[in-house]
C-alpha cells in the first residue's frame, strides 16, 4: 500500500473552508483537475453513501463515495469505487482544524491506495501535486479571496467608479502590431452599459491561436492600440437597458468578435454572450467555448462525421485537436493523428486517437496511406497550414474532403484548383464568425456543446494558467509549440 500524506494553512476561517469542502459534488466548481461532476441516485450532496461521477481533465472517469462525515470534526472520508486511474483501494481522508494563532484553518488530506507494480511513485506523486497541492490552492484562492472584503479594503476594480459610472480595471493593450512583447499591462475604464450591453467582470480568459494572429496584424480584427482576445468568461455587473435575457450576478461566456477579451473589466453587447449551466465552471468555459464551438460545427456542420469513416485531426493534443479526437471518436469514426511529438501522442491516444503520426522516415501520406490499405483519411482537419496543405491533399482518399481551418505555420497561399481533381478532393476553408454571429446558431452550437460536456462525451483540459498580466508568456509557450490543452489567463489585478 502507498501513503500520501500532505497539509496546508489556508488563511480564511475554518467555517468558510468546511463550507466548501463539506459539498462532496461541488468540487468540479473549484478544483482545476476535475472538468464535471454529477452526483447519483438523486442523494444529498453531503448525504453519506452518495457516489459523485467526475471526468477528470485528462478524460479519465472517476467514481467516489463518501463513507463519513462530520460537522462536529470538521471531517469526511470517501473512497473510489470505480476509476480509469488504477488507484485500486483508495481511501482517503480530509480533515480541518482552527489554527490558533489567528482566525487560519489546518488542513490534512490523507489516503492509502495499492498501486499496479512498478507505478507507485507516479501515481503518489499524481495524487499528492495533481489531487492533493492543486486542491489547496485553488480553495485558498476561493475562502481568501472570498474573505478579503472583511479583513482588507475592496480592491481597485470594485471601488474606482467616476461619477460617469465608468469602472477602472487593467487590461492587456497592444500598442502596435509585432511579437509577444508588445502585450503591455495597462489601466482601462470599463463604461456604464447602454441598450443591449453588459458590463463583465472576468474570472478566466481564453488564449487562441487567433489572437496571436490579432497581435501581429495577420488578422485585421485589431487595429492598435486595441485589446485582443475573443474568449472568456465571467460575472454579470450590471445590465444596460434592452436586455430581458440577463441579470446582474448571473455567469456567462462569450467566444465572438469583437476583440477584447484580455481585460479584467468589459463593457459590451449581450447578444451573444451564453449563460453557463451549473455544471461548467467558469474556467472550463474559458478554455473550451471556442475551441468546443469550432469543434462542434467542423463536426457536425462543415463536415457530418459518420460512423466508419477515417478521420485525420493535425495537432490532437492541442485546444481543438483533442476536442476532435474525443467527439469524432465517440461519433465512430476511426481516429488518425498528426503530432510532433511522443508526449503529444501520448495526450492525442487519450483523447482518442487509434493510431499516431510523428515525424519519420516515411512521410505523412505515407503513413495514413499505410494505416489505412492505401485507402486514405475521408475528410482531414488541418490547422497547420502552410506547411501541411500539401501533404494532407495527398493523404485524403478518393473524394475525400479536406477542411483548412486554421494557420500555424502560415497562409498557404496561392493554390491551383486544378491539383484537387487528382482524387476529387473538397476543399473548404471555414470562418468561425459565419457559423456563431447569431444568438439563434450560438444558442444551437452551445447546446450541443454543453450537452457533450455533460454526458463526458469530451472534456476541458487545462494545461496552462498564467496571470494576465503574463499575457505574452502564454503566448510565447502557444506559439512555441509548448502547450497541451488550453491555455487560459487569470485576470488578477496586479499592483502598479
Amino acid at each position: 500500500m502507498v501513503r500520501v500524506q500532505r497539509s496546508t494553512v489556508i488563511d480564511a476561517p475554518l467555517a468558510a473552508v468546511w463550507e466548501v469542502l463539506r459539498d462532496f459534488n461541488g468540487h468540479d466548481s473549484w478544483h482545476p483537475a476535475v472538468t464535471t461532476s454529477r452526483l447519483e441516485d438523486g442523494r444529498r450532496t453531503d448525504q453519506v453513501g452518495c457516489v459523485r461521477d467526475f471526468r477528470l481533465t485528462g478524460g479519465e472517469r472517476v467514481r467516489e463515495q463518501l463513507l463519513s462525515l462530520s460537522d462536529r470534526d470538521h471531517r469526511l472520508r470517501y473512497t473510489i469505487v470505480e476509476s480509469d486511474v488504477p488507484l485500486n483501494d483508495y481511501v482517503a481522508e480530509v480533515a480541518l482544524k482552527p489554527v490558533t494563532d489567528g482566525n487560519r484553518t489546518f488542513w490534512s488530506w490523507t489516503s492509502r491506495f495499492r498501486p499496479p507494480a512498478g507505478r507507485e511513485r507516479e501515481l503518489a506523486q499524481l495524487v499528492a501535486e495533481g489531487v492533493y497541492e492543486a486542491g489547496f490552492s485553488a480553495i485558498r484562492a476561493l475562502v481568501e479571496r472570498r474573505a478579503a472584503p472583511a479583513a482588507t479594503p475592496r480592491p481597485a476594480i470594485a471601488r474606482a467608479v467616476s461619477t460617469s459610472g465608468a469602472m477602472t480595471g487593467q487590461a492587456i493593450v497592444v500598442a502596435r502590431h509585432g511579437g509577444p512583447d508588445e502585450l503591455q499591462l495597462a489601466q482601462i475604464e470599463a463604461l456604464r452599459p447602454g441598450p443591449g450591453e453588459v458590463r463583465l467582470r472576468h474570472t478566466a480568459i481564453g488564449v487562441n491561436f487567433i489572437d496571436v494572429y490579432c497581435r501581429s496584424g495577420y488578422f485585421k480584427l485589431l487595429e492598435p492600440p486595441g485589446v485582443p482576445g475573443m474568449e472568456a468568461a465571467g460575472v454579470i455587473v450590471d445590465v444596460g437597458p434592452g436586455v430581458p435575457h440577463l441579470r446582474a450576478g448571473q455567469r456567462v461566456a462569450y467566444a465572438c468578435p469583437p476583440v477584447g477579451a484580455y481585460t479584467t473589466l468589459r463593457t459590451m453587447k449581450a447578444d451573444l454572450l451564453v449563460p453557463l449551466p451549473d455544471s461548467v465552471s467558469d474556467e472550463v468555459a474559458a478554455a473550451i467555448l471556442l475551441k468546443g464551438m469550432s469543434a462542434e460545427f467542423l463536426l457536425h456542420r462543415v463536415h457530418p462525421v459518420k460512423a466508419g469513416e477515417t478521420v485525420l485531426v493535425y495537432a490532437p493534443a492541442g485546444g481543438v485537436g483533442r476536442l476532435l479526437c474525443q467527439w469524432a471518436s465517440h461519433l465512430g469514426a476511426r481516429v488518425i493523428g498528426a503530432t510532433s511529438s511522443p508526449q503529444k501522442a501520448e495526450a492525442a491516444r487519450r483523447a482518442g486517437a487509434k493510431d499516431v503520426i510523428v515525424p519519420g522516415a516515411e512521410s505523412l501520406e505515407a503513413q495514413v496511406k499505410r494505416l489505412t490499405g492505401g485507402r486514405g483519411a475521408d475528410v482531414i482537419y488541418d490547422a497547420v497550414g502552410r506547411d501541411t496543405f500539401d501533404h494532407s491533399l495527398h493523404a485524403l482518399a478518393n473524394c475525400g474532403h479536406l477542411v483548412s481551418f486554421g494557420q500555424a505555420s502560415g497562409d498557404i497561399g496561392s493554390r491551383d484548383i486544378g491539383a484537387l481533381a487528382s482524387n476529387s478532393a473538397t476543399l473548404s476553408r471555414p470562418n468561425f464568425g459565419h457559423y456563431t454571429d447569431s444568438p439563434e446558431k450560438v444558442a444551437a452550437i452551445t447546446a450541443r456543446l454543453f450537452q457533450a460536456l455533460e454526458r463526458g462525451v469530451i472534456s476541458a483540459e487545462i494545461g496552462q494558467r498564467f496571470p494576465l498580466a503574463e499575457a505574452a508568456e502564454a503566448h510565447r509557450a502557444l506559439e512555441g509549440r509548448r502547450t497541451l490543452g488550453a491555455t487560459i489567463l487569470i485576470p488578477k489585478e496586479k499592483t502598479p
